[in-house]
């Protein structure tokens, strides 16, 4: 078996760039969550939604008025707020972090 031929500096790193071996990986971006494109303010349409079909909800929380009516938490909160004035809603628990509202039906019987 003859002698291998030694190969140049310049031909080795050629073969090493080459290479399989020698790419880097490549990370993927992972999982983007979509954005959401909620209102900050009521147009005529969805405030009249709000005032016809939120009371007529089993459960209302300010999670739902915005996951449902495409507004954002501080306007949601806004909205329970007049509903609650007007008794179309009733409180059912209220804590710091969560409140539970309801459709306002005869309590009463």
């Amino acid at each position: 078996m003859a002698p291998k031929v030694q190969a140049s500096k310049e031909a080795k790193a050629l073969a090493a760039a080459n290479s399989s071996k020698g790419k880097k990986k490549k990370w993927s971006k992972g999982k983007m969550k979509e954005k959401v494109n909620n209102q900050v303010l009521f147009d005529q349409s969805n405030y009249d939604k709000m005032k016809s079909e939120v009371p007529k909800y089993k459960m209302i929380t300010p999670s739902i008025l915005a996951d449902r009516l495409r507004i954002n938490g501080s306007l949601a909160r806004a909205a329970i707020k007049e509903l609650l004035n007007d008794g179309a809603i009733r409180i059912v628990a209220k804590h710091s972090k969560q409140e539970i509202y309801t459709r306002a039906t005869n309590t009463e019987a």
